[in-house]
């Protein structure tokens, strides 16, 4: 892994560049061909051999090549690169009706063979405490590959180059007056790919190319006559997409409106708490969504056997099919095959083909989210596709897919909403959230707000934070943007099991308004709490 101190633009353009030129070639050999060769692929069919050999009724092996490169910058200064690559195998068994796991970073048939054979004596010791046997949903066997559909490699683009864009738009920001007050930006720039190599004891034989590009952009003012300041992110949020997405992001002219508004949220006015119609950009309403609809209609959590990061689900084993979760205007899909989802994918790691289904039609939910071994659990013959394993080092298992609100099929812009509201807020970009352990309680914040008066937007607002209960949240879902308001969101690092693992994922949805919500002021709120401890 490379990793440099901060560097000045003239350091960058010197000596540190040919450094990078340098690894960036070693990249190059050290990566060799993506895809797996015959000698690894016979490995991997070698393993599944001796693990039935030694009982195993399934086995799969993962050969998993993860790649990360990033450059981050504050102001005109590049204060950090780095470039790491991991590579290893995950052996995955049943035996006695039980899952096994174990992994090796020492790819070779011998450590594999002894990671085998781990998994297997796992399985065996889980046996003894296991009350119901596996019963996997049947899935076809598979010989295919998936790439990310890209235009531009991130990885073909040098340090210098990516530096370089990250510097020039800081250039643009720090031009905005702000009148004495000091501007700091702060940029990162990450791309991932996963190269990864599924087999399995029932013929599936599945290599897959995954991209993943991670930008990210602060603007915060201080102001020293005020001794205040203020921060707004840049909406640009990760995508499974090349190079591409960043050249044709509107960096311009959002790093300028991110410096003015931050700005203006040092002297804008104090929200005052009440009701209002809540009007959600998708910049802000992408994480509402991840974590009041696709975290609580995971199967796992409704069954109880997950409860980690923010715990099980409000949605009941015995009631959640037809369960009425919001207004007629409520249509969610999940889908891991939408291109540019973070979560998209040509299969899942339990080698099920992706697909895309109705989570909730009309405000009644009629799926849940499953994997093989779960989907008997569901009543369902077959699994939605959802096994996800972090790195080669993680046991697979259900993880959430790309969760969108469909657009209105009516034709309806941000303007018609905005004009047939008379009190309400407008809320763009996502910042802080609070949920409790069943997805149910829930209180959000945004990057910025603005009072929406009789039809218009009138001025900006801070300390703003709405907070509700998530069906009759959903229920009061009054007005839906169209497919030209239609944005895709999401983050890249979803916490979920224990051990823990992250998965990235992406949420798309048009804006929407919320009827006659609770809106409460961060600032009085923390005062009266520091009163209350006094």
């Amino acid at each position: 892994m490379l990793a440099t101190g901060a560097l000045s633009t003239s350091t960058l353009s010197l000596a540190t560049l040919d450094t990078l030129a340098a690894r960036e070639s070693r990249r190059t050999l050290v990566s060799g061909p993506s895809k797996p060769s015959q000698s690894e692929q016979d490995m991997a069919d070698a393993l599944i051999a001796h693990a039935k050999s030694l009982g195993a009724t399934y086995c799969d092996v993962r050969l998993v090549r993860m790649l990360s490169q990033s450059v981050s910058a504050r102001d005109q200064v590049v204060t950090g690169l780095s470039d790491s690559e991991s590579y290893g195998l995950g052996v995955r068994v049943i035996k006695n009706g039980t899952w096994g796991f174990s992994a090796t970073r020492d790819v070779d048939l011998s450590n594999g063979k002894q990671a085998a054979q781990e998994a297997v004596t796992m399985a065996e010791h889980n046996s003894a405490i296991q009350t119901i046997p596996l019963d996997l949903a049947l899935v076809d066997a598979v010989q295919g590959e998936w790439k990310t559909p890209i235009q531009k490699n991130p990885f073909d683009v040098s340090f210098k180059d990516r530096a370089q864009f990250l510097l020039d738009m800081h250039a643009l920001g720090a031009s905005v007056p702000l009148n004495g007050s000091k501007l700091t930006l702060y940029s990162n720039l990450r791309c991932v790919r996963e190269e990864k190599y599924f087999a399995s004891s029932e013929g599936s034989k599945i290599w897959q190319e995954v991209t993943r590009i991670d930008p990210s952009t602060w603007a915060t003012v201080s102001d020293p006559a005020k001794g205040e300041f203020a921060s707004r992110a840049l909406f640009v949020l990760p995508q499974g997409r090349g190079f591409e997405y960043i050249e044709q992001y509107p960096y311009k002219d959002e790093i300028k409106q991110a410096a003015a508004e931050a700005h203006e949220k040092i002297s804008a006015v104090s929200v005052e708490p009440g009701k209002y119609d809540l009007i959600l950009h998708p910049t802000h309403l992408w994480l509402t969504i991840h974590e009041s609809i696709g975290h609580p209609t995971e199967l796992d959590r409704i069954m109880g056997y997950e409860a980690d990061f923010a715990g099980t689900s409000f949605l009941k084993p015995d009631t959640w099919r037809g369960f009425s979760y919001g207004s007629k205007l409520m249509n969610i899909v999940a889908d891991r095959t939408q291109e540019g989802a973070l979560a998209t994918v040509g299969y899942d790691d339990d080698g099920v083909p992706a697909q895309s289904y109705p989570l909730i039609t009309k405000g009644e939910l009629v799926a849940t989210q499953t994997t093989r071994e779960q989907a008997k659990m569901a009543g369902e013959k077959t699994s939605r596709g959802e096994s996800y394993a972090e790195g080669w080092w993680n046991i697979p298992f259900q993880r959430m897919p790309n969760v969108s609100l469909q657009p209105n099929p009516k034709k309806t812009s941000l303007d018609d909403i905005i004009k047939d509201t008379s009190k309400g807020i407008l809320i763009k970009g996502n910042s802080s959230y609070s949920i409790d352990q069943q997805r149910y309680n829930f209180q959000f914040t945004g990057q910025v707000a603005f009072a929406v008066q009789d039809g218009k937007v009138t001025h900006m607002l801070r300390d703003v934070a709405y907070y509700g209960k998530t069906e009759k949240f959903w229920d009061s879902l009054d007005a839906l943007g169209d497919k030209s308001e239609y944005m895709l969101g999401g983050a890249m690092y979803d916490g979920k099991g224990e051990p823990g693992q992250s998965n990235p994922v992406s949420h798309g949805c048009p804006c929407a308004r919320f009827a006659n919500q609770r809106v409460i002021n961060t600032r009085q709120q923390s005062a009266n709490k520091k009163k209350g401890m006094a």
